[in-house]
C-alpha cells in the first residue's frame, strides 16, 4: 500500500492505495548470469521456465536438471541440458520497462505448427476476452498490470504481470510444467501486440492472437507469414481481423 493525496471535486484527502509490486530477478543458467527479469513477484518459476523455453534453451521439463527461485533474494538458478552459446547478443524488446531477449524466433520455423489450426466462432473470441477480464484481479485492484490467457473458447491458462511479454512467458512456462499442449489454441491479451509476442505465439503453436487494443504493422506482417490470425480492438460486439480471416467462422453469424 502507498499513502497518497487524493484530489476529487475540489477537495484533498489522505488515502491508502494499492500499488503494483515489481521485483528484479537475476537469472543464472548453468552457473552463468544470463539476464535480469523485471516482473511481478508471483509464480516466478513459471516466468523463468517460460523465458528459457522461448529462448530455445529447454523444450521439455526433462531438459531441466534443476530449477530454483529464491523470492526473498530475487535470484533464480537453472541447470539445463543444453549448452549455452558462448556469446549471447541481447535484444531489447518493446515490452514495458524494456524487455530482453537473446533471439527473435524466425516465424518460418514455426509456420508448419500453425497452418492447420482449428477454426473459431466470433462467440469464442468474445468468450475468451470476457474470461480474461473476469480473471484480471490485479488490474481490477490497482491497475498497471497486463494480462493474457490461452484457451479454445474457455480459458485454460491465465497470467498477469507488469510486463506484456512476461505474461506470455508465464503461460509458456506453466504449460511446459503442467504438460499442456498449446497447439491450435487462441491467445488473448490486454496489451498491444508486437512482433515479439507473435513470434512467441508461433513457437507455442498458437493459431489465433486477439487483443483489446492494436497490433503493430510489423506484427500483422509477421502474423500473416506465420499463418496466425491476428485480431484487434475486441469490444463487446465487434473486432477487426488483420490476417488469416479464414480461421474465424464468420459464416456462423452470417444472415
Amino acid at each position: 500500500m502507498a499513502s497518497v493525496y487524493r484530489y476529487e471535486k475540489g477537495a484533498v484527502t489522505a488515502a491508502e492505495r494499492e500499488v503494483v509490486a515489481e521485483v528484479p530477478v537475476v537469472l543464472h543458467v548453468n552457473g552463468r548470469e544470463l539476464a535480469t527479469l523485471i516482473a511481478s513477484p508471483h509464480e516466478l518459476r513459471f516466468l523463468v521456465a517460460g523465458f528459457l523455453r522461448l529462448q530455445g534453451l529447454v523444450d521439455r521439463v526433462e531438459d531441466f536438471n534443476a530449477l530454483s527461485v529464491c523470492d526473498d533474494h530475487g535470484i533464480a538458478s537453472a541447470q539445463v541440458k543444453k549448452e549455452l552459446p558462448e556469446k549471447l547478443k541481447p535484444v531489447l524488446t518493446s515490452g514495458c520497462g524494456t524487455g530482453i531477449s537473446f533471439s527473435v524466433p524466425r516465424v518460418d520455423a514455426a509456420q508448419s505448427a500453425v497452418e492447420n489450426g482449428k477454426t473459431y466462432t466470433p462467440a469464442a473470441v468474445f468468450s475468451m476476452m470476457d474470461g480474461l477480464a473476469r480473471k484480471a484481479q490485479g488490474y481490477q485492484a490497482h491497475g498497471g498490470m497486463y494480462s493474457a490467457a490461452v484457451g479454445d473458447g474457455d480459458v485454460v491458462l491465465f497470467s498477469e504481470d507488469l510486463g506484456r511479454h512476461n505474461t506470455i512467458d508465464r503461460i509458456a512456462g506453466e504449460a511446459l510444467m503442467k504438460g499442456i499442449d498449446l497447439s491450435g489454441m487462441m491467445l488473448v491479451t490486454s496489451g498491444r501486440v508486437s512482433t515479439e509476442l507473435i513470434a512467441k505465439a508461433a513457437l507455442l503453436g498458437i493459431t489465433v492472437v486477439a487483443s483489446r487494443t492494436s497490433p503493430t504493422g510489423t506484427a500483422v506482417k509477421m502474423a500473416e507469414e506465420a499463418g496466425i490470425t491476428m485480431i484487434g480492438y475486441v469490444r463487446a460486439d465487434r473486432f477487426d481481423v488483420y490476417s488469416h480471416p479464414e480461421r474465424i467462422d464468420l459464416a456462423a453469424v452470417a444472415s
